[in-house]
């Protein structure tokens, strides 16, 4: 009988345990312009470091532009084990059904259904979408390709679905590397190329330079408008030089996306925006000003915002198998 009763006292400890596991975060917005509006943060891969770059944003437009602010991860299974490399668990796709903004930074994902059902209701109600680098190819069904959901794929082939969430949503998938990836970065062409210097996007952004390489862009699906093209530089430092043998590739832009009849949404989608790129401050500013166009708030946007972040910042560099070991959900404070 003692046996039994220690059992059962282990069994509800356990359960106890994993029902207390902290499964995302959530910062409570301060005053500011975005107070009462809701932005769901999907970070979810396994080489740009999405897991560290999105909590400070997350810090940055909570605390100062009012928003509250949900950060999602890809967890093992039952735990807050925060593991980019899980590519079929994100908890928490329920937090879409009451945001006004999702902000995604996911690659090749392959979630189940039941998460991925929050994805496309959102979508359908046509809200707003942002996506950082290689959100262009969040999804990729390897395994499950009978699923509703798999017309998300990068690579997609159904009907209407070409290319799938990246092309479809964002205005383009993954093609490949345009610059040669860890030895040459991005120099966003700020003052160069563009077509509407007074874009309020483009408040007090003067100075881009990325570390992670260009990517190769076709042309952009109907209803895109390039923001900002850059070009690669022959070096991994903000003072290289850039490639002139290489062409310029849009690097940010916007557009409406409607998905199945659903109402039209904005977009967004810039291929910067590893945790390292967010050291830049232009490139953060663009982002905070990209936020508050997407809610709607263009007239909101700061002749230059305040994008310093709360706390220390210092990232990971990208690369395979190099993201922090055991760091836990509960592992970010809450400043």
């Amino acid at each position: 009988m003692k046996k039994l009763f220690s059992s059962l006292v282990l069994v509800m400890l356990f359960s106890s345990c994993v029902a207390q596991q902290q499964q995302w975060l959530r910062y409570e917005g301060a005053e500011g312009p975005g107070k009462g509006r809701h932005i769901v943060l999907v970070s979810g891969d396994e080489e740009y470091r999405s897991e560290e770059a999105l909590p400070m944003l997350a810090q940055l437009l909570s605390k100062k532009y009012g928003f509250t602010c949900t950060v999602l991860f890809a967890l093992d299974q039952g735990t807050e084990n925060i593991n980019p490399e899980n590519q079929q668990n994100i908890p928490g796709l329920e937090q879409l059904a009451s945001a006004d903004l999702m902000l995604i930074m996911a690659r090749f994902r392959e979630l189940p259904d039941s998460q991925m059902k929050y994805v496309d209701d959102y979508l359908k109600a046509g809200k707003p979408v942002i996506g950082l680098r290689t959100a262009t190819h969040s999804f990729h069904y390897s395994r499950n390709k009978t699923s509703p959901y798999a017309k998300y794929d990068f690579q997609s082939t159904v009907k209407g679905w070409e290319d799938g969430f990246g092309r479809v949503v964002l205005g383009e998938t993954w093609i490949n590397h345009h610059g040669i990836h860890g030895s040459e970065g991005t120099r966003a062409l700020v003052n160069g190329i563009q077509l509407d210097a007074k874009n309020p996007l483009l408040n007090g952004v003067a100075d881009i330079w990325c570390p992670t390489d260009v990517y190769t862009v076709r042309e952009l699906s109907p209803g895109s408008q390039v923001l900002i093209y850059g070009q690669s530089t022959s070096g991994m430092n903000a003072t290289a030089p850039v490639n002139l043998k290489k062409s310029v590739m849009p690097v940010a832009w916007t557009r409406t996306y409607s998905i199945e009849g659903g109402k039209t949404g904005r977009v967004f989608a810039t291929t910067m925006g590893a945790a390292v790129d967010l050291v830049n401050e232009d490139l953060r500013r663009l982002v905070v000003n990209a936020v508050l166009w997407a809610n709607g708030m263009e007239d909101k946007i700061p002749a230059k915002a305040d994008v310093q972040p709360i706390g220390e910042y210092k990232p990971t560099m990208f690369g395979f198998g190099t993201h922090k070991k055991g760091l836990k959900v509960s592992s970010f404070t809450r400043k």
